[in-house]
């Protein structure tokens, strides 16, 4: 999944990973973290931290890449437990499965 950090502006830190969702789907837990929906109730974010109510947007992953809101070119980090299967399964480029994030250069 695409997991994007929403802070105070439209664009932040983003990851993909591998989420687990709860058994009612209500809720999303990455990185040690639970994110529960807005329900539509939020500006360019749909889940937020349980834990500290920070902003998120969290999504599937597109396969041309293009996972920020506004196509910004800023480094989006993948994390190494789904980076072969990402760039394989998803984006079909399997000469790039080294590569640890898109849009660094």
């Amino acid at each position: 999944m695409y997991i994007e950090f929403k802070g105070e502006s439209l664009t932040g830190e983003a990851r993909i990973g591998r989420v687990q969702f709860s058994k009612t789907g209500k809720s999303i837990h990455y990185d040690g973290k639970t994110f529960q929906t807005l329900g539509g109730q939020g500006y360019k974010a749909n889940y937020f931290d349980v834990e500290t109510g920070e902003h998120y947007w969290i999504s599937g992953c597109k396969k041309d890449g293009g996972d920020r809101l506004y196509g910004e070119r800023i480094p989006i980090h993948i994390d190494e437990d789904v980076k072969e299967e990402y760039w394989k399964e998803i984006r079909n480029r399997p000469n790039n499965t080294n590569n640890k994030a898109i849009n660094t250069k």
